[in-house]
């Protein structure tokens, strides 16, 4: 199973969104990190067929997209802005949802409902209506419609966005067991769910793809580049002129910040191992 992305271009009028895109996607889970307006959402959606490329090549388990009827059977996809039928149960939206894909067998609909609703830990909410649901538990209700059909390849788009802690974890690890036998791609800005979730990943920014590889060799690029430092709050205009700054924490009359640095930046400053935040933020400020 592989999706295989060529020279794939997208254009709206002379403006360009995607640039020239070459990658292969394998199973499991992939992550696709970038700033807002980088051109993930574009992506998503021409790999879902919701909108056509304006050049290039992509197929999907040797399938061209071009051929969408075959393409949607494999897809699974929960948008950013996913809604579903407010006044159904969630019982009968996934049923109905299973049908719009082809489902017609009742009975088999209805296992693969219940078995759905158990993973996503909703079974005890099946006659709740949608529009009841909290936030968190429509992004899993998401993910139960997006994998109603057994499909080979699921898409998420920034399915944690607005999520509290608990909740984000929870999503992520259900993804990760989804993965199991298929592609997951993770669109997202929020670097933290690519870095416990995903094994490799793509950058993109402005519709240009910067990095496509393992997270380890992401890491390994920012090895002896991230450091901690105590300074005192009116030094801290002075530092952030000289350093792109991670993170800034108050401690009294101090402050601790994070910061990319080649070489030893201030006195007191400690060299510390990079998250792939760090890294993902000294490979942007490279570009």
């Amino acid at each position: 199973m592989k999706i295989v992305i060529k020279n794939l271009k997208k254009k709206y009028g002379h403006k360009k969104v995607i640039n020239g895109i070459d990658m292969d996607i394998h199973e499991g889970m992939f992550g696709l990190l970038g700033p807002n307006g980088a051109g993930k959402t574009t992506l998503m959606r021409i790999l879902t067929t919701l909108i056509p490329k304006t050049e290039g090549d992509i197929k999907i388990n040797n399938i061209d997209i071009n051929n969408k009827k075959e393409i949607r059977k494999m897809i699974g996809y929960l948008p950013q802005d996913f809604s579903i039928y407010p006044t159904m149960s969630v019982y009968e939206a996934l049923d109905y949802l299973a049908l719009l894909s082809g489902m017609k067998n009742k009975k088999l609909r209805n296992e693969r409902i219940k078995y759905l609703l158990k993973k996503v830990n909703l079974e005890n909410y099946m006659k709740t209506k949608v529009k009841a649901l909290s936030g968190g538990m429509k992004r899993r209700l998401g993910i139960a419609q997006a994998i109603i059909h057994n499909p080979k390849v699921v898409i998420v788009d920034e399915p944690t966005a607005g999520l509290d802690p608990e909740e984000r974890i929870r999503f992520r690890n259900l993804l990760r067991d989804f993965s199991e036998g298929r592609i997951v791609i993770l669109s997202t800005h929020i670097v933290e769910d690519v870095e416990f979730t995903c094994e490799n990943l793509a950058i993109l920014n402005k519709g240009n793809l910067l990095y496509k590889g393992r997270v380890k060799e992401l890491l390994k690029n920012a090895e002896g580049y991230v450091w901690t430092a105590n300074i005192d709050r009116e030094e801290l205009d002075s530092v952030r002129n000289r350093y792109p700054i991670i993170s800034t924490v108050s401690e009294g009359n101090s402050i601790r910040l994070k910061l990319i640095s080649q070489e030893k930046p201030l006195e007191n400053a400690e060299n510390v191992k990079p998250s792939i935040e760090d890294a993902y933020m000294k490979f942007m400020k490279e570009v």
